[in-house]
């Protein structure tokens, strides 16, 4: 599946995230993925998005720039393909 800016997703719960200097190391207990997240605000809209209605709404909330939505479009797309991220 394609993610949009008008998806509605989360992190799967089977997913453990830990904080590192450059973002975060995202685990899954499931299929034992390893996928480095390699910016805190990357960070910040995945550990929000089950919080709102779209990815367009996680990332107004965690004030990214509008200029910067389709490399985090991009990004939760990939995370998608690796099941760390879910679509709800």
């Amino acid at each position: 599946m394609t993610i949009t800016i008008d998806s509605a997703c989360e992190l799967d719960p089977r997913v453990s995230l830990r904080p590192e200097p450059f973002g975060a190391l995202a685990y899954h207990y499931g299929n034992r993925r390893l996928v480095f997240l390699r910016h805190p605000d990357v960070v910040s809209v995945v550990k929000s998005l089950g919080e709102h209605v779209s990815v367009r709404e996680a990332l107004v909330a965690n004030t990214v720039l509008e200029a910067r939505w389709p490399a985090f479009v991009s990004a939760i797309d990939s995370l998608c393909e690796s099941d760390i991220i879910r679509v709800r």
